[in-house]
């Protein structure tokens, strides 16, 4: 017998009930948006208007790991600094929805949000990068204010040593590719704590700041410029995480866009250039980290539809030159 998804029982009317429970007159128009980790959906209001509503995925973040995240927005908000942070009701940012659904009861946390339109920014414009970079300053010195308690540090440990173990523990790799991929991997991570200072100065981040999660407002429309969203991942970790994944392009070009953003953020607040060492470092935590994330996500319907490569002996074969090409860029 097939074992039901959680998600498999967020069916629309239970997302309808959920905001209609806040309060929020909608108009039984709702539309998915683009997310993997969790489920969010434009969900249109009798004014014509319309707010975004994410349902976080069961079992990832506790309620007090959520708050954090909440917390955080609220106070980068109050500091003016352009991210799309939850809406609250009968004060509160984070709301239960119980469901029902073949006779199996399921629970899920969800937040609302207003509906903020944009474009993707254009990461060739200086003047862009260097608004960016000044924004990024502005959040990390709210980031630094103080840590946090219950959402997890960007580390070897986490990043690393952890979703290296589960995917060799369950099995995910390839037999063919298995030790190949473990002993680059292995020697990767070496290289990871070398270069990484096992103390570094850590501080609240965004976590996930790739250009997808920038929104740009253009001029002559409300609030015109760059916005943030989605700190889903915010976490603790080092300054650079930030930047460096907003960096494309070949490494002529990398290194230009870094310079810019890194005028623009040291206008603002002081950048330790010790930190760029830890770039591919950084990147090759990423990498293994993705493919921990995947493999436990694949009871999740959606994810084996969208990535049916995962997996297979070419995608780990591609991984071990991936991991090639990190070790000779890390050494």
């Amino acid at each position: 017998m097939s074992v039901l998804h959680p998600y498999q029982a967020l069916t629309p009317s239970v997302v309808l009930d959920a905001l209609s429970g806040l309060g929020l007159a909608v108009d039984g128009r709702l539309s998915a948006l683009s997310s993997y980790e969790n489920r969010v959906y434009q969900v249109h209001l009798d004014d014509d208007s319309s707010v975004v509503a994410k349902f976080y995925r069961p079992g990832r973040w506790s309620q007090a790991q959520i708050r954090e995240e909440h917390a955080f927005t609220a106070e980068l908000v109050a500091d003016d600094i352009p991210v799309v942070g939850p809406l609250v009701f009968n004060g509160m940012s984070l709301h239960e929805a119980r469901t029902t659904h073949e006779g199996v009861a399921g629970q899920f946390w969800f937040s609302v949000s207003p509906c903020r339109g944009g474009r993707a920014p254009e990461l060739d414009d200086p003047d862009v990068l260097m608004w960016i970079g000044r924004l990024m300053a502005r959040m990390h010195l709210v980031g630094e204010r103080h840590g946090f308690e219950h959402r997890p540090a960007l580390n070897l440990h986490t990043f690393g040593k952890v979703p290296r173990d589960l995917l060799v523990s369950q099995g995910w790799i390839a037999a063919e590719v298995q030790q190949p991929w473990l002993d680059l991997c292995t020697q990767a991570l070496d290289l990871v704590r070398q270069k990484m200072p096992a103390q570094v100065k850590l501080l609240r981040l965004h976590g996930d700041c790739h250009p997808g999660n920038i929104l740009w407002t253009p001029e002559g429309m409300p609030q015109p410029g760059p916005h943030f969203v989605d700190l889903d991942d915010a976490r603790m970790g080092p300054a650079v995480q930030d930047l460096w994944m907003l960096l494309h392009g070949d490494e002529l070009e990398r290194r230009q866009k870094l310079a810019i953003i890194l005028e623009g953020y040291e206008s603002m607040r002081p950048f330790d250039l010790q930190e760029l060492q830890w770039v591919e470092p950084l990147r090759t935590l990423r990498i293994i980290h993705y493919s921990a994330w995947l493999a436990s996500r694949q009871d999740d319907p959606a994810f084996p539809m969208h990535f049916p490569w995962f997996g297979t002996a070419d995608y780990w074969r591609g991984q071990c030159d991936t991991l090639r090409e990190q070790i000779e860029l890390m050494a």
